[in-house]
């Protein structure tokens, strides 16, 4: 398989760690590729031209990085990183959807401050997804006993966005606020596979 990645995309860090956590990152060749040029290699599998695109051994493409995530933990024999049944299934689910959403928000703010002239900045949609991070903190702040003692796709996905939230600096000095999701983040961005997937400076 191959996986067309970033290095600075929270999406394809949410695979690769959970590549990581599965044992299969040996077993998938990993190339990075600049999505917003859209390469024709990247366009010819995922007409969004974006990362991650895991290609499989048949030459399907699968893109969305809960689609792949979700495929990848069909395929390996260990402990599921959805839980197949059960309200911690809901709970991961909803878990990845938030982190999701919190990415989501960053990389608008990215796009609107780095990539749209000054000028045309528009102040409204900003503060607008700023209050959408900050009220997603505050609500994984009050859950965070939630996130203890876990690693499955949910946890990554948080573990994730609070990564590209610094890369950014969409969220400004969040942990000043939010001490014990600043403490489970701490924790949990000391495992290997965090490590290894962790963004350049």
């Amino acid at each position: 398989m191959l996986l067309r990645n970033s290095l600075t995309s929270p999406y394809a860090r949410k695979v690769t760690v959970l590549l990581h956590e599965t044992g299969f990152i040996d077993q998938v060749q990993i190339e990075t590729i600049d999505g917003w040029s859209e390469p024709e290699e990247l366009t010819r599998e995922n007409p969004l031209s974006m990362v991650p695109t895991l290609v499989l051994h048949d030459g399907r493409a699968l893109f969305d990085s809960a689609v792949i995530c979700e495929y990848l933990d069909r395929q390996q024999v260990g402990r599921p990183m959805i839980p197949r049944t059960g309200e911690m299934h809901c709970r991961v689910l909803c878990d990845q959807a938030l982190a999701d959403g919190i990415m989501d928000c960053a990389i608008l703010i990215f796009i609107e401050l780095e990539k749209r002239p000054e000028a045309l900045r528009w102040d409204w949609w900003l503060d607008l997804k700023r209050r959408a991070i900050e009220r997603s903190l505050d609500s994984l702040e009050q859950d965070v006993e939630a996130l203890k003692e876990r690693v499955d796709l949910g946890t990554i996905a948080v573990a994730a966005a609070l990564g590209y939230l610094d890369l950014r600096g969409a969220a400004g000095e969040w942990r000043d606020t939010r001490p014990a999701l600043a403490d489970w983040y701490a924790e949990f961005s000391q495992r290997p596979s965090m490590i290894a997937t962790a963004p350049p400076a």
